[in-house]
């Protein structure tokens, strides 16, 4: 075999490696869904136990992510990736054999350590593995493997409990991880990027501060709004916060630069990210189990049903591109949150004890489609934001960002739920939903009203297009 040729399958080899690892992370964010229910059925456990089954890996997932990227970069991103990977597949055996609800919150932590470790480092390896001629290509492949993953999770989720059991929406990772594990190892190439730093103080900030605001919201129902546990973790986790905003200012080379943030197109994106993932995983984490408690749907049959919603983007989501290239990203953005809020509020408006599934289509459909018109242009926002230098770190936050949005819409929209219903009757767990919903949809229209006032118009330079410019500039020079 020649060097062109054994590069050309060493790019393939790579691209199949790392694609089938970001299935398995993306995957595991809403896979769960579609089996509460019947996880609640067999190991009990209140609202606030639910809640954890799904935010405890989103959590673990966001707050070390770029940690996780870092890690990497330092000693080795195969290394990483590879130790990142076991622990994946080794928490998910743990998540199978979970004889309760606690065991199982805890093996979903892990599962999220092991994806932040991951998951960043696919990018990494992949664009290394990949001539520049083809990454276009192979970025895009790679993208569409985790977006299917993601729409397609209720109803892998749903159609493993129904016919199988809960259990096995965890036991599907593990001969995957251990397939690629030796194959990982024999065909990813090893990096480095000997001058990276570790952010430990930036890491425990953030990871303290989240934990303390999720902590307090979703067991403030049941232990009281005013009691001294949640007034502390929520007022703990405040401060924690405040302190990682100014270590990202403070430190020479924190984990999260916070000047960032003064790119009004970066800070408009990023805070559209994380109110529309708040509003979208909350309502995706109630409608899951409204179809199954209250409609009566198996759970392969809430999935299939969720398929107009969560499936949309892999429709929609090209021809967002390519209208967002045409008239600029701001418009598709700001519309594609408009709808997903108008798709909720429909929601809210919509379901009762005795709704029919043709009844709920409209809703699902423009949420479907909020969604597709946000996600390509979104990321054409991020990555023009900032200069080409510093585009892993602003990926890297955007996925972070749109995570802790994930965790906190269970948090929030599960307090308001509890308030104001339950799982006891069909018309209880009713009466929570709809004002939930309509939290939720208040939420993705703020996030609508952020992205058109601060993220810049066509025709209005990013630093990215100036840092081109100047590259230009100097070659012509």
């Amino acid at each position: 075999m020649n060097e062109q040729a054994a590069r050309r399958a060493g790019a393939t080899w790579a691209l199949v490696i790392t694609s089938v690892a970001g299935f398995m992370a993306a995957l595991d964010n809403l896979v769960v869904t579609t089996a509460l229910p019947s996880i609640r059925k067999d190991l009990g456990g209140a609202l606030e136990d639910l809640q954890w089954t799904v935010s405890a890996y989103t959590l673990t997932f966001a707050v070390l992510l770029m940690f996780g990227a870092a890690l990497g970069d330092r000693f080795g991103r195969r290394k990483l990736f590879l130790v990142g990977l076991t622990i994946f597949t080794g928490a998910s055996a743990a998540a199978a054999l979970a004889p309760g609800i606690a065991p199982l919150i805890a093996a979903r932590a892990v599962q999220g350590v092991g994806a932040a470790i991951m998951m960043p480092l696919t990018l990494t390896l992949l664009t290394a593995a990949v001539p520049a001629a083809r990454r276009g290509a192979a970025l895009g492949i790679f993208s569409a493997v985790t977006g299917l993953a993601v729409a397609s999770g209720p109803l892998i989720g749903g159609s493993l409990t129904e016919h199988l059991s809960w259990q096995w929406i965890f036991w599907l990772n593990v001969p995957i991880g251990l397939v690629l594990l030796p194959f990982a190892r024999l065909r990813l190439t090893e990096s480095y990027a000997p001058d990276a730093r570790l952010d430990v103080p930036g890491t425990l900030l953030v990871s303290g501060g989240l934990f303390g605001i999720v902590y307090g919201l979703v067991n403030g129902q049941s232990d009281g709004w005013a009691s001294a546990p949640i007034l502390t973790s929520l007022i703990a986790g405040a401060v924690l916060l405040a302190g990682f905003v100014r270590h990202g200012f403070t430190h020479p080379r924190p984990m999260l630069p916070m000047r960032l943030f003064r790119n009004r197109g970066f800070a408009g994106i990023n805070l559209a990210s994380m109110l529309m993932f708040l509003g979208m995983f909350g309502s995706i984490f109630l409608l899951s189990q409204f179809f199954q408690g209250v409609v009566g749907y198996s759970p392969t049959e809430a999935g299939l049903r969720m398929l107009p919603w969560t499936g949309m983007p892999l429709v929609i989501a090209p021809f967002a591109g390519i209208l967002s290239d045409r008239i600029g990203s701001r418009p598709v953005v700001a519309v594609g949150l408009a709808l997903q809020a108008v798709g909720l509020a429909l929601f809210a408006m919509t379901i009762g004890t005795d709704v029919s599934y043709p009844a709920m289509l409209p809703a699902l459909i423009l949420g479907g489609t909020g969604m597709a018109l946000f996600f390509a242009p979104a990321s054409s926002v991020v990555m023009s934001s900032v200069r080409p230098s510093e585009q892993g770190v602003a990926s890297g936050t955007n996925n972070a960002v749109r995570e802790v949005g994930g965790s906190l819409g269970i948090a929030v929209l599960g307090a308001v739920f509890a308030a104001q219903g339950g799982y006891e009757t069909p018309t209880a767990f009713t009466d929570g939903t709809v004002p939930a919903l309509w939290i939720g949809a208040a939420v993705v229209a703020v996030a609508a009203l952020a992205a058109a006032l601060l993220i810049p118009g066509r025709g209005v330079p990013g630093p990215a297009e100036e840092a081109a410019d100047e590259e230009r500039a100097l070659v012509s020079a």
